[in-house]
């Protein structure tokens, strides 16, 4: 991943909207204006989180919440049972290797009863996707209205499309019950050589279950390894190698902090927010003409655009060479309302935008930094739901309304949406996003009121 604070000279040109006030200098455009935390939290539920190491070659253990004892490696097992609702975010790559020729690696998602009772699982949401078969990297314009799901580019974006949606992909058990000290593989699918798969599950359970992700060599043509096969990897086996860079300690105050990538279990799963001008405040008053406020996304330790938030998930249970934080927060859902309200004497429009400014961190820096132009790393690849709780908000915007975007590192966007306000009027927007793998954090959330 290639963080947004290494300046990357980007290629689109920067779609200013009349009213800006604007600082140019070289290659960077400075536009004055409020950015504010984001309302709102995250839950408390579990999040079962493997990235790390990101590109896997060879079989081993990727996580495991198995308990130490009787393991041969027992630093590979975090020991953590989960009960009621958790999630399941995995995200490998693989890379050709010449002297093993074509041989897919197998990922298996192993679950085990450690109970004397049988304990059910309910599928709520299930989605698993390739690169090459299910979803291949394409070129995509900045910005599609996609009412139907059917635009995508890669693993990870197809995956929030189908999230964002509400929907499963097809073929998941909606049920699975496992039998006291028993187990069951819910995940064992190949990740053929020069591959990217992403999973994301989110899962609820009556009792209590140990969970293991996990990799290994087998034929593509075979339904994957047995479970048997798994259970003497999981007994036997030690994490894979190599192994990911070891992050910088959140206190490193040099100038090249490595963030890492994570493998642990993070505490969030969703990030809920009413957003209004204060907590006691039920409506959300828009900038007057001309002016924007933003609120971050996916704010991050050394990127919270001045705010002092980071909406990083803690992790409670990690491996010591991987990420202090979940940075990036793939997989994570955002769920906000914002009750926008014209509160002058005269009808208004206002846009919404999804922006990728340049990273950084200057306490009170009071506006954001973009690239005049965008040909840089892609920071943001997925999909962003706008709802509209109240009906149709004017001619030709429909009640829900999808658009998958594609932005550069530094690159200001276009507007989602343009709302007209009457004079005293409120709306209520709902904007739904689930991270998406494969994006470089952080983002802002921009309400723009037009001159």
């Amino acid at each position: 991943m290639t963080w947004c604070s290494f300046f990357s000279i980007v290629t689109t040109s920067l779609l200013l909207s009349p009213g800006i006030t604007l600082i140019a200098s070289g290659s960077e455009v400075f536009i004055p204006q409020d950015v504010r935390p984001l309302p709102g939290q995250l839950d408390q539920v579990p999040y079962l989180n493997s990235n790390s190491p990101e590109v896997i070659n060879t079989g081993g253990i990727l996580l495991s919440t198995f308990p130490k004892s009787g393991k041969t490696s027992p630093n590979a097992h975090l020991d953590y049972a989960l009960k009621g609702e958790f999630y399941i975010f995995t995200h490998h790559v693989t890379r050709r290797n010449s002297r093993r020729g074509n041989r897919s690696l197998y990922q298996g998602i192993l679950l085990h009863n450690p109970t004397s009772k049988p304990v059910r699982v309910r599928v709520l949401q299930a989605s698993s996707y390739l690169s090459s078969a299910h979803a291949p990297f394409v070129r995509l314009n900045e910005q599609i209205e996609d009412p139907t799901g059917n635009i995508f580019s890669g693993p990870g974006s197809r995956t929030s499309n189908v999230i964002v949606r509400g929907q499963s992909q097809p073929g998941w058990d909606a049920n699975v019950v496992i039998s006291p000290k028993q187990s069951h593989m819910l995940v064992n699918r190949p990740i053929p050589p020069s591959n990217t798969r992403t999973t994301w599950l989110r899962l609820q359970t009556d009792g209590p279950l140990y969970v293991a992700n996990m990799a290994k060599h087998g034929n593509p043509w075979h339904s994957g390894p047995s479970l048997a096969t798994w259970k003497l990897l999981l007994a036997k086996g030690e994490l894979i190698k190599p192994r990911d860079q070891v992050p910088s300690p959140l206190t490193f105050n040099g100038l090249k902090f490595i963030y890492g990538r994570v493998a642990g279990i993070s505490k969030g799963a969703e990030w809920r927010g009413q957003v209004t001008d204060s907590p006691s405040s039920k409506s959300l008053e828009i900038p007057k003409s001309g002016k924007a406020f933003s609120y971050v996304i996916s704010s991050l330790h050394r990127g919270t655009f001045g705010t002092r938030q980071i909406q990083s998930a803690p992790i409670i249970k990690r491996y010591q060479d991987t990420a202090y934080l979940s940075h990036g927060n793939y997989g994570l859902k955002y769920n906000l309302e914002l009750p926008l309200w014209n509160n002058s004497r005269r009808p208004k429009k206002v846009t919404i935008a999804l922006q990728t400014p340049i990273k950084e961190d200057r306490p009170n820096q009071q506006g954001l930094r973009f690239l005049k132009t965008a040909s840089g790393p892609i920071c943001f690849r997925g999909t962003i739901k706008l709802g509209f709780p109240e009906g149709r908000p004017a001619r030709g915007i429909p009640q829900e309304v999808y658009f998958h975007l594609v932005q550069r590192c530094g690159q200001q966007g276009n507007p989602l949406v343009t709302l007209p306000l009457a004079p005293k009027e409120t709306k209520n927007v709902k904007v739904e996003l689930l991270y998406p793998p494969d994006s470089t954090p952080p983002q802002v959330l921009t309400i723009r009121t037009l001159s």
